[in-house]
């Protein structure tokens, strides 16, 4: 058995998120129906650095999965694009040894964020980015993302329907938000992130943006380890996983 590792983007519209759910379109259920098709009917499951939610996008997702075939890597990439449909691409294969998870292996994450800050709406963006017609005021959004930077308790900006157990203790190496045309790029960048933990701090940075709240809030919204003092979780469509790191000194995709 030999163990594959594959880069993939997917637009996540039309899914009902990463994770296998019966009945319903899913990345990962697209992605095994491929590889059983490539094994001859051989059921083939699949590993991903982590999950993203129905609506989210992936620009640099990782899995991995083991196979008996003896392909090459650029035969492994026609054989899957040739079977998967057109809103999901596999962009590289390697082969690995077998040390290496998609999840577990795993050194540090980046997830981007969008914002169309108009009050008119483009019809054709509307799955892909958020738009948001306020006023804001960037320079306050980036003074908070100074706070969020190093490493903290991140229970007040994970959802209160998270499943995990253990320490919500995680160290962010960037967090930055840029304006360029009426169009704001969120970059984080973390050695891991809980669940709708991105898309919580979005909303409150665009909650201080609007002057709803200052941005030395950050520092007693994270002592409070209460996600219920802050607002809505900003949508899905303006998110995507942008990069999965496992070795330090490896290029961005």
């Amino acid at each position: 058995m030999g163990k594959v590792k594959c880069i993939i983007s997917y637009d996540g519209t039309d899914y009902a998120g990463f994770q296998i759910q019966p009945k319903l379109r899913t990345v990962q259920g697209e992605l095994e129906k491929a590889l059983t098709k490539i094994h001859k009917g051989e059921p083939i499951r699949i590993h991903a650095s982590g999950r993203t939610d129905a609506g989210v996008h992936a620009f640099g997702q990782v899995i991995h999965f083991e196979s008996s075939l003896q392909l090459q890597e650029e035969n492994w990439l026609n054989a899957l694009n040739t079977f998967l449909p057109s809103d999901l691409v596999v962009k590289k294969v390697e082969l690995v040894d077998d040390s290496f998870h998609a999840r577990y292996s795993a050194v540090e994450k980046e997830y981007r964020y969008y914002v169309l800050n108009t009050k008119k709406k483009d019809i054709f963006k509307r799955h892909y980015i958020y738009q948001f017609p306020y006023p804001l005021v960037i320079e306050h959004m980036q003074e908070a993302c100074r706070y969020l930077e190093g490493k903290h308790d991140f229970t007040t900006f994970s959802s209160a329907k998270a499943t995990i157990k253990g320490s919500k203790i995680r160290t962010l190496r960037q967090v930055t938000c840029e304006i360029k045309d009426n169009k704001i790029e969120f970059i984080f960048k973390g050695d891991g992130f809980l669940y709708n933990m991105v898309r919580i701090i979005v909303g409150t940075l665009l909650d201080i943006g609007q002057g709803k709240r200052d941005p030395e809030d950050i520092k007693h919204l994270l002592s409070q380890k209460d996600r219920r003092l802050l607002g809505k979780t900003a949508p899905p469509q303006g998110l995507y996983l942008w990069n999965v790191v496992y070795n330090k000194n490896e290029k961005e995709w």
